[in-house]
Formats: structure tokens, sequence, C-alpha cells
């Protein structure tokens, strides 16, 4: 095998990130703060890729913002983009406090400003704000019952930044997440894709729950669902305002406070850092 010269990247175009996880939930982090964001829906699908790229639920984009801390812009691994990721915006938010030594920041979304703070165990948690139960924002394609939509199991339908669709089943484990995950995501009900979510209540204040992500498939947790499916049951009467939410990759703890936004406390890790090569952005364009 010949040896090659190894050069040290450009920092004036080399693309730097970060691989992190929540709960095995994980994401690319790339820092566009101060300069152009460089992601594009062909970058976003190329880093995407697990054989050839550096694999990811989501990619996130620090960029800057003149109301908050920083801006984040949310990628599915298909090149979509995400309106929120609960776990991604935690990770992002232990990133910017470890870099500042501050306790808490505020995150700017698409879907509002996301305040986030250091908890206990070393935990970082975020404030995804209100649940949208309006059928028009959601956005559902028809007015609907959105506590018992007209779909076999009778889901809700709730927006946490995101559409989620939302069922409580006797089973988690047994629900036929990657047959009927699909089929919910692209239904004609929602114009927008969905986030589909299978609940087993085991109490009032515990979920088993699994995940099919729009634009990425089966994902070991997911920080919006979990918020999503702890409104629709709070709503429906099912569960009560402190939940935790077991999800495969292991434990969110949810609390929707009266007249509040829904906040999520979760774990999150980083990985390893990296630079994109001349040759894969080649491709990748």
């Amino acid at each position: 095998m010949n040896n090659r010269e190894i050069h040290a990247p450009n920092p004036a175009t080399a693309i730097t990130f970060r691989k992190m996880h929540g709960l095995g939930n994980d994401f690319v982090v790339i820092d566009a703060r101060g300069r152009a964001d460089p992601v594009t829906p062909a970058l976003a699908r190329a880093l995407g890729d697990r054989h050839r790229g550096v694999g990811f639920d989501q990619l996130v984009v620090i960029g800057d913002a003149q109301d908050a801390d920083a801006a984040v812009t949310f990628w599915n691994a298909d090149g979509s983009t995400a309106g929120a990721c609960g776990n991604a915006t935690r990770c992002v938010a232990a990133l910017m406090m470890d870099e500042s030594g501050a306790g808490r920041l505020t995150l700017r979304s698409a879907f509002g400003l996301l305040p986030a703070w250091r908890a206990a165990q070393g935990q970082v948690t975020v404030d995804m704000g209100a649940p949208v139960f309006d059928w028009r924002a959601i956005p559902l394609a028809q007015a609907a019952n959105v506590d018992a939509l007209p779909l076999d199991g009778a889901p809700s339908a709730v927006s946490m930044g995101n559409p989620h669709c939302v069922f409580f089943v006797a089973d988690a484990d047994s629900a036929p997440l990657a047959t009927l995950g699909p089929q919910i995501e692209r239904h004609p009900l929602f114009p927008r894709r969905a986030n589909v979510e299978f609940a087993q209540i085991l109490d009032r204040g515990a979920v088993r729950a699994r995940v099919w992500e729009r634009g990425a498939g089966v994902t070991l947790a997911c920080g919006s669902g979990a918020c999503a499916i702890v409104a629709a049951g709070v709503r429906r009467g099912l569960l009560d305002r402190r939940v935790r939410v077991i999800l495969d990759g292991g434990a969110l703890d949810i609390d929707w406070p009266e007249g509040a936004g829904v906040r999520m406390t979760g774990p999150v890790a980083q990985v390893f850092e990296g630079v994109l090569s001349p040759e894969f952005l080649a491709g990748a364009g």
C-alpha cells in the first residue's frame, strides 16, 4: 500500500464536524457560526450515508442568531429538513455551555426559541415549547379530531415543531414499527409527512415507546417524539404531566407544567471530531 502524505486542512475552506448522540439518537454537528452554512440537500444525504459518509439520524448546523445564543437548523438523512430535534438541541446546548462555561442558554429553531440548561448528573434539559394541536398547524390535510385520527388505532396528532402521529398500544415492542411507520409517515393525511410513535403506557408516569422518524426511519430515541407522546397522553387523560419515556436507547424525563412548554431532560455524549476530505466534498456536490 502506498503511503500518502497527510496535509493539515485549510481552515478557511475545511468543514469540520462533531459526532454526538443522545441515547443513541445520533447526530453530525457542524458549527457554521461566523461563516456561510455549507450544507445542501446533497451534502446532507452524502453525510447521512452510514457506509460511504459519516452516518446520522439528523444533521444539525449551528448558525448565528440575533435574538439567541445561536440558531440551529436540522437535516434528515434523506436530505430533507426537520423543524425540530430535541436530542440534537440538547447536544448543541451541551457543546456551547462547555465552550462558554454558562449554565443555560437559548437556541433559535424554526419552531421558536428553545431555552436549555444543565440538569443533575451531567444531563441537559431543553424547553421544547408548547405542543400544537390545531389541525391546520400540525399540519393535517383536512379537518380531523386530533385526539382520535380517522386511522386504524385512532392515533393522536400533535406538532412539536414537526408533525407527530402517536399510537397508544398494548405492547410497543411488538408494534409493526418497520412496516406501519413508513406507511403513516407518508399517509395523505400528513402533507409534510410525520414522525410515528408507538407508546405503551406502563403507568401514569411511565411509557415504553418506539419511534419511526420521517426522513430517518427507526431510531433509538427521539426527543420531540417523547414530548409528543406525553402531550398527547396528557390531552387524552392517560398520563400525568411528569413522565419517564423509555425508548430503545434509554430514558428521557418529560415534564409539561401547566401553561408552560414541554421540558425534556436526558444525557448527551460526544463521540469524535473530524474534517471532511476534499474528495468526499467533491463527490457530495
